[in-house]
Formats: C-alpha cells, sequence, structure tokens
C-alpha cells in the first residue's frame, strides 16, 4: 500500500506565503510525476502545478510566477511554496502521485494516488 499524505495548509491573508508539503510513503518502487490539485468551492479540481522524477515542471497560467514546484527523489517528498498568494487561490489542495509500487510475485504495478486534501484560505 501506498499513501500520501499532505500538510502546510492553512488561513493566510493576501499576499502572503504557504508551503504545502507532501510525503509518499509504503511500498515504492519509483514515482513519475508529482502534482499538486486544487478544488475551489463549486469548482472541478484543476492542476496547479506539476513535477517530473527529472526535475520539469509546469504551472497553471494562473499561478505562474508566484508558486514553486519542488521534490526531493530521495525522500519521496514533493513541496509547493506560494507567494502572493490571492484570494482566489482559496480552495482543497491535493497531493497526486503517478507511482509503482511493489506486488510480491508480480514486481510492481503502476497506479494513480491522492492525498487526503489540505485546505487553503486566503483572506482579502
Amino acid at each position: 500500500q501506498v499513501q500520501l499524505v499532505e500538510s502546510g495548509g492553512g488561513l493566510v491573508q493576501a499576499g502572503g506565503s504557504l508551503r504545502l508539503s507532501c510525503a509518499a510513503s509504503g511500498s515504492i518502487v519509483s514515482i513519475n510525476a508529482m502534482n499538486w490539485y486544487r478544488q475551489a468551492p463549486g469548482k472541478q479540481r484543476e492542476l496547479v502545478a506539476g513535477i517530473i522524477a527529472g526535475g520539469t515542471t509546469n504551472y497553471a497560467n494562473s499561478v505562474k510566477g508566484r508558486c514553486t514546484i519542488s521534490r526531493d527523489n530521495d525522500k519521496n517528498t514533493v513541496n509547493l511554496q506560494m507567494d502572493e498568494l490571492k484570494p482566489e487561490d482559496t480552495g482543497v489542495y491535493y497531493c497526486n502521485a503517478d507511482i509503482v509500487h511493489y506486488i510480491p510475485a508480480v514486481g510492481g504495478a503502476r497506479r494513480d494516488y491522492w492525498g487526503q486534501g489540505t485546505q487553503v484560505t486566503v483572506s482579502s
């Protein structure tokens, strides 16, 4: 089994910063892409930022220049540094990872995993 556990959400004023962290644990063979998604009230879940194992990143246009995604491949963690936060950044932020996990007698199986979500609220 594999688990993703997020931390770092909270309440912040507009213009402030937050750092979200996500740690993957369990029978992990390898991790491909690691992503942060968010879901605002009444809206669909959307990709905020992603990073592949080699370090290439991508960002939603709405957060470019304000957010930085990073990962530690040795620790199986991914972080999202969010600066200059705006009220429209409010939502539940989810960690997502494309993970190959170990299955005895089979070797490995690839699956998409999600964390439980962490609330980010930006007040105006």
